[in-house]
């Protein structure tokens, strides 16, 4: 939604900060143009997209205040809206209760229950959800979406059933986008059984998917390496998608990566190119997927576009091309860019020691990777980073490299970090866990334990490597 020169949303966007928006509205009227509510409506989902929260609750009070059009529901839900998020709830509840009686409807209430639940306020929310159905106002489908993010943490998560018994006993149909996040939370949680379940109960419901659900099931099928199932999802998004969305563009990027499907990268590549704005988080995932399969030449022809028309301003940009290099154990290339990310300006993070530990193995250098790899684990790193695929999948390289080794010591230590983020569902990951064992003529009686205890399924191959750690017991 773009803002013309001769809009109203426009010369209210252009109001130095700190100056009054009245200046903008009586230019407009001064030009004897008359403001419409399609222009104030306009202009909020302008403000609401620059997330200029100030600015849309001055345009709301100066609405309600000079009244160019007699106020309805949908400007007081604005101007709640706005309230709430600049103001905190005390003085949203305050302003509800001074609004107009015959418009403390449905749409004020979820609007006051959505700013309670922004803010986390749990048992406020289902307060105000109890009033609405002694009042019997219908309750939003966005009221349980956010009810369930709001549960969607491992601690909290078993009370989202309830939230969905609760959502039916409402009578609310569940939208696309409640399945959405109910599949993307067992995306994150690496739980391939339970979301093909949430799709199943997608199907019965005869909620039809998006492009986002596709998005979800394609990239948890790459990550899970069922690269089958994971194109047959990639060909449905395909098929679904509408536009030219650029997060749609960028996972089709990750996607294609995976397959190892270069023309079809090259295709998407071509139309992210025709976008007005290529953002430099398109070039970071570009150069990633161009290394996954391996053309280092066109990963570093990217790297160099993107060095030329975004400049280079984070350590995430870098790091794109470090992990090529270093997943190929081009230890040298790697190393004189981790120089030039520092002369710079760009710190390393725990993600660039990683990625560096992993092409010091690569290259043999097991003392200088262990010092690497341990100058990344005395950095603080969140536990997003920590849950993201680019630093499970490097973890998994590097266990990779210490099993082949036969390093038990090493590979135990950082699969303990794979298991905190239920990325040891896979049968892959416990293999190669137990490849360590195997290569370290080590016997341990527990490991198909362990592994059927943690989620994952053993697999024939795991069958024959424990059959040779058997071999070692003494």
């Amino acid at each position: 939604m773009v803002a013309t020169r001769n809009s109203l949303s426009h010369r209210i966007e252009s109001v130095p900060k700190g100056e009054s928006i009245g200046s903008a509205f009586q230019s407009w009227m001064g030009d004897g143009l008359p403001i419409h509510r399609g222009d104030i409506f306009h202009t909020i989902n302008r403000l609401r997209k620059l997330k200029f929260i100030k600015r849309g609750l001055e345009v709301m009070e100066w609405v309600i205040r000079e009244r160019p059009y007699r106020p309805k529901e949908l400007d007081y839900s604005y101007l709640l809206e706005f309230t709430s998020k600049l103001h905190g709830i005390s003085q949203a509840e305050s302003l509800f209760s001074r609004i107009p009686s015959e418009f403390q409807n449905e749409l004020l209430y979820n609007n006051l229950i959505l700013g309670c639940l922004n803010r986390g306020l749990i048992r406020l929310s289902l307060a105000y959800m109890k009033k609405m159905r002694e009042l019997g106002h219908p309750i939003s489908y966005l009221v349980f979406n956010h009810l369930i993010i709001l549960h969607s943490s491992p601690s909290r998560k078993k009370s989202i059933p309830k939230i969905l018994t609760q959502m039916k006993a409402d009578k609310v149909i569940p939208h696309v986008s409640t399945f959405n996040i109910l599949l993307k939370i067992e995306a994150n949680e690496h739980n391939i059984e339970r979301l093909l379940k949430v799709f199943g109960d997608m199907k019965r419901a005869e909620v039809e998917p998006n492009e986002v659900s596709y998005c979800i099931l394609a990239t948890a099928h790459a990550v899970a390496r069922l690269y089958t199932v994971c194109e047959t999802y990639v060909e449905a998004l395909e098929k679904s998608a509408t536009g030219r969305n650029w997060s749609t563009l960028d996972i089709l990027i990750i996607l294609y990566g995976y397959l190892g499907k270069r023309n079809d990268l090259e295709r998407i590549w071509g139309i992210i190119m025709e976008l007005s704005h290529v953002r430099s988080k398109s070039y970071v995932l570009a150069i990633e997927a161009f290394g996954r399969i391996g053309d280092i030449c066109r990963a570093e022809e990217l790297w160099s576009e993107m060095k030329s028309r975004n400049s280079l301003k984070s350590n995430e940009q870098f790091n794109s091309l470090i992990a090529v290099y270093c997943r190929y154990g081009l230890i040298t290339k790697a190393t004189a860019l981790y120089k030039e990310m520092e002369k710079s300006g760009c710190k390393p993070n725990a993600i660039t020691y990683r990625h560096l530990a992993l092409g010091c193995l690569r290259a043999g250098l097991i003392k200088e990777a262990i010092k690497t790899l341990q100058l990344g684990m005395d950095m603080a790193a969140s536990i997003k980073v920590k849950r993201s695929t680019p630093w499970l999948e490097t973890t998994l390289s590097i266990i990779d490299i210490f099993a082949d080794n036969g390093d038990v010591e090493n590979a135990e230590k950082l699969f303990e970090e794979l298991k905190k983020a239920n990325y040891t569902r896979y049968t892959f990951v416990y293999n190669t866990l137990i490849k360590a064992y195997v290569k370290g003529k080590v016997y341990d009686p527990n490991l198909l334990k362990r592994m059927i205890l943690g989620g994952a399924r053993p697999d024939s191959e795991t069958y024959s490597l424990l059959k040779v750690v058997d071999q070692f017991r003494t």
